[in-house]
């Protein structure tokens, strides 16, 4: 790390390596090396680390990895990871308070035991509460812009601020978070319920998600957003791309809309597969798919 491109006026209290594999720590378990992998102890720290690097310089947040193609020659930057510190999930009355690295399935699950409903759909987001908020990711009719209230971020500068939920300016998958912004908490509305019928839902959720999804393998989730009054998956198959081989990736049997990785694909195989699938679809049915995982880093 050169000390004129990330210069620090204090050592970070949390984790920082350099030429850091990032292949372990994403679904598809390909891809290349971060120039700098940072993993800060709290807040205070990734504000004070963020504020210290030079303006300009790459900074990406990294949640689960489940949602993510890194290339195969790597990210050049620093790749922020919030970890354990930040994985933290309470309830306040209605409210579900968050850590940016809560795993979406234990915010729902606090939600559950408290006896409230609308975080069901959680359940179903493979990634944490922190890229969530940033994709305004969505499932089985809701989606996060239904349910935050508000949520705490660290700008790219360093500067700490709590936005309410009107600042995102959601979209469907997408908000108005600038590039290396991080949200480190969010804060979630519920609704009081019935506790066995939350659990229900959620366990519906669970068993569609295992009966429809090719989970147990390395994958990416939902590779393409779904069109205006259309489903991803259907133009996928109706293009006749089920079962497309690319290398060592293939469009997943079970699920069109999901990209496997069936052994030693490279992450250059994937997006390639993926690039293929939209011409395809755009032949078939006229259709631009725009890509929902988030592709990063250089080729190689």
């Amino acid at each position: 790390m050169s000390s004129e491109r990330v210069p620090r006026a204090t050592p970070p209290r949390g984790r920082v390596a350099s030429n850091a594999p990032l292949a372990p720590l994403i679904w598809f378990k390909a891809g290349g090396k971060a120039e700098i992998l940072f993993e800060p102890a709290d807040t205070a720290d990734l504000s004070c680390f963020l504020a210290d690097i030079t303006p300009g310089y790459p900074v990406l947040p990294l949640g689960l990895g489940s949602n993510l193609i890194v290339r195969d020659g790597g990210v050049p930057g620093v790749v922020v990871r919030l970890g354990k510190p930040f994985a933290g999930v309470s309830v306040e009355g209605s409210l579900v308070r968050a850590g940016g690295g809560a795993p979406g399935i234990a915010v729902a699950s606090a939600a559950r035991d408290a006896g409230l409903a609308g975080l069901e759909f959680l359940r179903g987001i493979p990634g944490t509460a922190g890229g969530a908020v940033c994709m305004n990711a969505g499932a089985y009719g809701r989606d996060v812009g239904d349910i935050l209230l508000e949520a705490i971020v660290v700008r790219r500068n360093g500067r700490i601020e709590t936005l309410p939920a009107a600042a995102f300016g959601f979209s469907y998958r997408h908000s108005a978070l600038s590039d290396g912004d991080i949200v480190v908490e969010a804060l979630f509305r519920g609704t009081p319920g019935d506790k066995a019928v939350i659990t229900a839902e959620m366990d519906r959720i669970a068993a569609e998600r295992e009966a429809s999804q090719p989970l147990r393998t390395r994958t990416g989730g939902s590779t393409f957003k779904n069109p205006p009054g259309l489903k991803a998956w259907q133009l996928v198959d109706a293009a006749d791309c089920r079962g497309l081989r690319r290398g060592g990736a293939q469009v997943s049997e079970k699920h069109t809309n999901f990209l496997i990785n069936t052994g030693d694909a490279t992450s250059a195989d994937i997006e390639a597969l993926g690039e293929e699938v939209r011409a395809r679809v755009k032949a078939h049915s006229g259709v631009d798919l725009e890509w929902e995982i988030q592709r990063i880093g250089v080729a190689k």
